[in-house]
């Protein structure tokens, strides 16, 4: 055999070599139960959605999808478990951009690396937060709120879940943007924070559209605005605080990630697998009902890639409205 003829035959079975391991791992998965960790506690928005996905996921990929929740550090805990499983696609992580965007920027060392250390799987949604008053509070619009704390700076708290959290930072960036200064009162958690302000203790809070949806409509608070760009279709009367405060946008996105070096055969039959789940309309339906906002169609989902930008963008994003906070948690 000619000389060319050899090297071709001989690159040819080294590729096949190659590719032979990666078509076997996508054929044989999931050859185990898959377990999705949600680094947050249960009950919580990333919950619920994880739980919802799941069913739907596992039955598409004829596999049990077990959710484990595993809280703590604002989410590092369950981010570092999931970095650190075999890199199999057995293990996933469904998580927020609080967790995934904006920890990087809290903490000196999270103990991930967001981009490096993930696979984006599929952009799931958004989840707007509602800047929510208590009844008997005086403002009845944004616009009046805006105008109360201009008048009398530092005059009105809102309460958050912790220095650093998601609704800490919106606040923040409220202030920033509107030129205001509410004053910010952390609590240990949205439980408590979310008790004080139903309770008439503090004025105002921002909450996650899921978890405020029930007290919204059964008028024990007001809703002034929602953080995405859009209005809710939930919340169709409630403008988007963009509306008022030009630029505004602080949606809470969730999404599916799988630990960095995971075969790219199995990483593509998890896409697969997720456009499959979001594409059914009793998902969809489940997901509407909780406030999420549902990325892409259901003939066209964020793919990875694109989810990869969403984050990258995310990170820059985020990293400065910490630095203007002054927010830390080390």
């Amino acid at each position: 055999m000619p000389q060319t003829r050899l090297s071709r035959a001989r690159r040819a079975l080294v590729a096949a070599a190659f590719a032979a391991p990666l078509f076997a791992a996508a054929q044989g998965y999931p050859s185990r139960p898959v377990t999705m960790i949600v680094p947050q506690a249960p009950g919580g928005t990333n919950d619920i959605v994880g739980r919802v996905v799941s069913q739907k996921l596992a039955e598409v990929l004829q596999a049990n999808v077990v959710v484990d929740n595993r809280p703590g550090a604002g989410g590092n805990i369950g981010t570092q478990l999931a970095a650190k499983a075999p890199k199999d696609g057995h293990t996933l992580l469904m998580t927020i951009s609080s967790s995934q965007a904006i920890n990087p920027a809290l903490y000196k060392n999270p103990g991930f690396d967001p981009v490096k250390d993930f696979r984006p799987v599929t952009l799931i949604g958004a989840v707007p937060n509602v800047l929510l008053v208590h009844p008997s509070f005086q403002a009845k619009s944004l616009q009046e709120l805006v105008a109360l704390a201009k008048a009398k700076p530092n005059a009105y708290q809102y309460a958050s879940a912790g220095n650093g959290t998601l609704n800490h930072l919106l606040g923040e960036m409220l202030n920033t943007m509107a030129g205001i200064q509410l004053q910010h009162v952390p609590y240990k958690g949205v439980a408590p924070a979310m008790n004080d302000v139903l309770g008439g203790q503090l004025p105002i809070l921002f909450g996650s559209l899921p978890s405020a949806l029930a007290h919204i409509k059964a008028g024990k608070l007001r809703a002034l605005g929602v953080s995405g760009a859009a209005r809710s279709p939930v919340l169709p009367d409630v403008p988007a605080i963009g509306e008022v405060v030009k630029g505004y946008n602080g949606t809470l996105w969730i999404g599916l990630f799988a630990p960095a070096g995971v075969p790219a055969d199995v990483i593509a039959k998890l896409e697969d697998g997720m456009a499959k789940a979001l594409a059914s309309k009793d998902l969809r339906d489940k997901l509407e009902q909780q406030g999420v906002e549902i990325a892409g169609s259901p003939t066209q989902p964020v793919s990875g890639d694109a989810f990869a930008k969403v984050l990258q963008e995310d990170i820059a994003k985020w990293a400065r409205i910490v630095k203007q906070s002054g927010a830390t948690v080390d």
